[in-house]
């Protein structure tokens, strides 16, 4: 009897614990809880589960909590930070990703408490150490922001 791969065997999926061991964020910043679907230099999605214990919500807005804009743009941005380290399996001891610029960005619906955001991100092109990308957040099938945006491989100072 053949099996079918569950979540976490799932090919194209990554953990918590790789994304920590590619990118520096850490929280209350690291803004992705796992990502599925990787494919080696073309794509991604992220996955963040919104949480009402999020430190942003006391002051955005109290009463009426709404993730901030920028915050979704963060998180698509280190869902590309991921999808570009796992590609060029970038060695974290002495480089990192830095985010580069963000261009067309469109905020079109809220993120709320409770809400499980998506973030599909392709890559557009990549020239040796920098990569272009267009990403998406998504909440169902609303979008919920959307972004090009560029990142690029640098020496870290130890």
């Amino acid at each position: 009897m053949r099996q079918l791969p569950t979540q976490e065997t799932a090919p194209g999926d990554i953990s918590i614990e790789e994304i920590m061991r590619r990118i520096p964020h850490r929280p209350p910043f690291l803004l992705i809880d796992r990502a599925e679907d990787y494919r080696p230099h073309e794509s991604i999605v992220g996955i963040k589960s919104v949480t009402i214990n999020e430190p942003y919500f006391v002051g955005h807005f109290p009463g009426r909590p709404v993730m901030p804009g920028v915050l979704i743009i963060e998180a698509i941005a280190q869902t590309g930070g991921v999808l570009m380290s796992k590609s060029l399996q970038v060695d974290v001891a002495g480089k990192g990703i830095m985010f580069i610029s963000v261009d067309n960005c469109r905020f079109r619906h809220p993120v709320k408490p409770g809400d499980v955001l998506r973030m599909p991100v392709e890559v557009i092109r990549a020239r040796g150490d920098v990569f272009k990308f267009r990403g998406r957040g998504m909440v169902g099938d609303k979008v919920a922001a959307e972004c090009e945006f560029a990142a690029m491989l640098v020496e870290v100072p130890a």
